[in-house]
């Protein structure tokens, strides 16, 4: 490797970790922030990286493949299957509707038929690379939106195969068939055959995966993970991504299609999580150097030169593919937020419009004078789609959201009780059903109204409306009612139904559910008495069995834990007096820890409890056999 080469990694190393972490603490995402880095570094920024960043591109493109290798591990093949209606239904309609309107407006331009139309497709694709890393950042990836979004994300990724072979179609002249097909054949070892042996040996390497992930893999990985050896099992799953990308191109398929399905045939496999864990710090790496690149591509000098033409471009575009994409999330019935962020997502023009502009230029379709402007367009569409998220998720998500779930009218409540429960997620259920089965009449509301349908099909009354309105809480007996158990799913809708309830019904008891310490000390200063951290129950019983299966006596395990929850709830209250003045909050949080050691071994010593440090294994199993007969 040249000193050159050296250089390059060095600037695009610092680049990320220069700039990403800014934009993370500003809330721009880590997409953004990849994208301008390279902007910085590119060479209409800092100059320090040149213009001849295609090599970088095409080695980063390999962090997509490595990303739908993840996806795929990550979703069950039955699954998949449940999907197939958005896939072929949603994804399918997408690109034919935007190829076709876009075309269209393409033609009254007046471009020819054959350039409107590959315009058309290439800008009916959007970006898998940007959209699945945002969605997955700001956990929308498993909503309606997220799970439509890589329905056709992924039909796109396979419609890139027969647009590939359309291209040359459409030449338009100034290249002869030859010698685009050997230029586009020169990287498939089956285009010399007949078109019946292709297909025949498309369909053979993809029933090679398969075949080969459940039948062989599982075996050779079996035999690699006994020699108990990292890195040769991370070796291993970089040969096993690296040899399908190989085995696609090289029959002229997706490379990011065929490690999806690896992943997906892998899914349940019990080494599907060490795999993900071996491909993961590379996957990050190189889709952080392919965004990089692809801010570091945006041509400046043309943006700057014909400005109100690339500007009308990209809005065109954008603006066309959003109504497109929102009319479609009607036709498939998503509600309204989950339209727009599905809309939201996907506006943009995707990486492999790089790939295709260069394949139609190839064979004539787009004269450079056409594509130039495109390209630049397409890559500031990619820029742009960070910031629309967080539009979306600041602005239009907060109005659209409540919007939409006050379309429903709150239910009418015809009883009233001692006990009103807002919120009934695994959480508040469980307090309910105790309370039910102890004869305790119960008000519950909650503002899933899914989960409403899906409890009062259980048996259970549940009345749907949000919990944080004055006029609901008085017609649930809010005035009679004795205690309020707070279980909503969200630490900033608690906080607003701690300070309703405690400006209107002043009297009511209430007990909230805290998500970690923070909350709780929120809770605490907001007035709230009974504050409960959700996991710390969970997280003493298994201390409790920890100590048990160690050796320590039943009743001596769960003593410590009683001591524990009784000096942790105290340090809690204590410490959210002072929790504004840091250094002194931090100085009485560690004497709080030590305090409670000093306790728990004091109360082992009074009792004759203490223990060697050196445990032998002959104590241990006596102590066993006494636990065993005790539990006998």
């Amino acid at each position: 490797m040249s000193s050159e080469q050296l250089f390059q990694a060095f600037i695009y190393l610092a680049a990320a970790v220069a700039i990403v972490p800014l934009a993370r603490r500003f809330g721009l995402g880590s997409v953004l922030g990849y994208l301008i880095a390279g902007i910085i570094i590119g060479p209409f920024g800092l100059r320090l990286v040149g213009e001849g960043g295609e090599d970088v591109m095409h080695f980063a493109e390999f962090g997509v493949v490595m990303m739908l290798f993840v996806v795929g591990l990550e979703l069950e093949p039955a699954l998949l299957w449940r999907l197939r209606a958005p896939i072929l239904g949603l994804g399918g309609l997408q690109v034919l509707v935007t190829s076709l309107v876009v075309a269209g407006l393409a033609l009254l331009l007046g471009l020819p038929w054959q350039a409107a139309l590959a315009i058309g497709m290439i800008m009916s694709l959007s970006s898998t690379a940007i959209v699945l890393q945002s969605l997955a950042e700001k956990g929308q990836l498993k909503t309606d939106a997220g799970q439509s979004a890589f329905a056709v994300l992924l039909f796109q990724d396979i419609a890139v195969i027969p647009l590939l072979a359309i291209f040359p179609l459409l030449a338009v002249g100034g290249i002869d068939g030859h010698t685009a097909e050997g230029q586009h054949g020169a990287q498939t070892l089956i285009s010399a055959l007949p078109a019946w042996a292709q297909t025949l040996a498309v369909l053979g390497a993809v029933a090679a995966i398969i075949v080969a992930g459940r039948f062989l893999v599982r075996p050779a990985l079996r035999a690699i993970a006994g020699a108990r050896l990292r890195e040769v099992f991370t070796a291993a799953a970089l040969l096993l991504v690296i040899g399908i990308a190989l085995l696609m191109t090289l029959v002229g398929l997706s490379p990011a299609l065929g490690t999806f399905l690896a992943g997906v045939v892998l899914a349940n496999s019990e080494y599907r999580h060490e795999l993900e864990s071996d491909i993961e710090p590379f996957k990050g790496l190189l889709l952080g150097l392919f965004f990089i690149a692809v801010g570091a591509s945006v041509d400046f000098a043309l943006i700057l030169g014909q400005p109100l033409l690339i500007a009308g471009l990209v809005a065109g575009i954008m603006a066309v593919k959003f109504a497109i994409l929102f009319g479609l999330a009607k036709v498939f019935r998503l509600s309204l937020d989950q339209g727009l962020l599905f809309a939201f997502a996907l506006p943009q023009v995707g990486e492999f419009a790089f790939v295709l502009f260069s394949f139609a230029d190839q064979n004539g379709v787009l004269e450079p004078a056409i594509s130039g402007p495109l390209v630049a367009a397409v890559a500031l569409s990619m820029v742009l789609t960070p910031l629309l998220l967080l539009v979306y998720e600041r602005v239009v998500q907060p109005r659209f959201a409540d919007r939409n779930r006050v379309e429903r009218e709150a239910d009418v409540i015809d009883q009233q009780g001692p006990v009103i429960i807002a919120g009934f997620g695994s959480f508040g259920s469980t307090v309910g059903r105790l309370l039910r089965a102890n004869g305790v009449p119960t008000t519950v509301l909650d503002i899933d109204s899914d989960r409403v349908e899906l409890l009062r099909k259980l048996g259970l009354k549940v009345y749907y409306g949000d919990a944080t309105r004055y006029d609901l809480l008085h017609t649930a007996g809010a005035e009679q009612a004795k205690l309020l158990v707070m279980a909503l799913d969200t630490p900033e809708k608690t906080l607003e139904l701690v300070h309703t309830v405690k400006t209107h019904f002043p009297h009511i008891k209430i007990m909230a559910r805290a998500f970690d310490w923070g909350d709780a000390h929120q809770l605490i200063e907001a007035g709230v008495e009974y504050v409960y951290r959700e996991a710390l129950d969970t997280a003493l019983r298994m201390g409790t069995d920890a100590l048990h299966e160690l050796g320590f006596r039943a009743h001596q395990a769960h003593r410590a834990a009683q001591t524990f929850r009784l000096h942790d709830d105290r340090s809690l209250h204590e410490l959210s007096a002072i929790r504004a003045q840091q250094g002194e909050y931090l100085s009485a949080a560690r004497q709080r820890i030590e305090e409670l050691e000093q306790v728990l071994l004091s109360d082992r010593q009074d009792r004759g409890l203490e223990r060697d440090a050196g445990w032998d294994a002959e104590s241990l199993r006596e102590e066993f056999r006494e636990v065993s007969g005790a539990k006998g």
